[in-house]
């Protein structure tokens, strides 16, 4: 994988968050809606144990976070080789 995927939701106000803290540092990712993509419910479970959590960010590095704060998420950024 060479590309962030986040898997978020339209109404999830801590998936608008952290795609603000995204956007604001020039971070490409394809964004997944899970009410849209009919595999992506089922695929966060999976990452996530039994758990529809959003946001789950998947990193090229193989690395996830689910639901972070943006301090975790900006700590993330630092290591991105951008």
């Amino acid at each position: 994988m060479s590309k962030i995927k986040f898997y978020g939701s339209q109404t999830c106000s801590d998936c608008r968050r952290s795609r603000n803290v995204l956007d604001s540092h020039n971070i490409a990712y394809e964004y997944i809606n899970i009410a849209e993509v009919d595999s992506a419910a089922e695929e966060i479970v999976r990452i996530n144990n039994g758990m529809q959590s959003t946001p789950t960010i998947v990193f090229p590095d193989g690395s996830i976070l689910v639901e972070p704060t943006d301090s975790e998420l900006k700590e993330k950024i630092k290591t991105l080789a951008i």
